[in-house]
């Protein structure tokens, strides 16, 4: 069996959806997971995963556990807890969902600090681990989806800074591969899309979906931190911007490892944008 947290977000809805299609047993669990979350046959349980408590009876009998990262509530994870908790139901395969921050932010407390300390009890207490360390999501382009639906106007920081976002259904590819198969414990995979696209690029692509045009607005550095700061702590937005307005070269960089596992290329934000073009409409 195995065992997906994080599975109503846009990695984990999909990976389950994946393994059950490859006839898997999946428990799949959220706070807030319904039945209607998940394809039939699929168990889905609520469980909160900063509480190892309530993981601890989905993982008896399982063999390997998809662990995210906790997103904004990372810092509140406890993961000697967790990793205990998954060795006491004799999970022998763990597959950590982390960020590439862990490397090219290691002074960020939200990156190198919370992920990092995450990476090293996955690395210190899971007999198999493998670590995926993804950029920004080509998802995160439906922050914009309620300004493009009612104006056809995306606004964002940074309009010619391009970064090379990946696709959530690849990396539940990428996971679905690692939890299921031999020869990627110990590895950890950067996982990126195939160019890097700017927002303003990106807003064109949403624009190409929808068959009309999407005007992009560019928005000062501290238009979009007082935006951030309504949903995320204040270091992750600093953080965050840092990443949008000065990427590292590693953080601009194409990786190679969704090629690798899945052996295709990954899906660039075009197609990403034509699949979910309703949302836009």
């Amino acid at each position: 069996m195995i065992v997906v947290t994080g599975a109503t977000g846009n990695v984990g809805r999909a990976l389950v959806r994946v393994l059950a299609a490859a006839g898997e047993r999946v428990t799949a669990t959220s706070r807030s997971i319904t039945d209607a979350d998940v394809p039939d046959g699929v168990r889905a349980v609520r469980a909160d995963l900063t509480d190892a408590k309530s993981l601890r009876p989905l993982l008896d009998g399982a063999d390997a556990l998809f662990l995210q990262n906790g997103g904004a509530g990372a810092h509140r994870l406890a993961p000697g807890d967790l990793l205990d908790a998954a060795e006491a139901g004799g999970v022998g395969r763990v597959v950590l969902l982390s960020s590439q921050g862990v490397v090219t932010r290691p002074d960020s407390a939200s990156h190198g600090g919370v992920a990092g300390a995450l990476e090293d009890a996955v690395r210190e207490a899971a007999p198999r681990w493998t670590i995926l360390r993804p950029g920004g999501f080509h998802s995160n382009a439906l922050a914009w989806a309620e300004a493009v639906r009612a104006h056809r106007t995306v606004a964002a920081p940074f309009g010619d800074v391009g970064l090379p976002t990946v696709d959530p259904a690849d990396i539940a590819e990428v996971a679905a591969v690692a939890l299921r198969e031999d020869g990627h414990a110990g590895r950890a995979y950067v996982l990126t899309g195939p160019v890097p696209t700017t927002p303003r690029e990106r807003a064109a692509a949403i624009g190409a979906a929808l068959g009309e045009p999407v005007r992009f607005v560019e928005q000062t550095r501290e238009e979009a931190r007082e935006q951030m700061l309504a949903f995320l702590p204040a270091p992750v937005v600093e953080t965050t911007l840092a990443i949008l307005g000065e990427p590292t070269p590693d953080e601009r960089r194409v990786s190679p490892d969704v090629e690798r596992v899945l052996g295709r290329a990954p899906r660039g934000f075009e197609e990403w944008a034509r699949r979910h073009a309703a949302v836009f409409r």
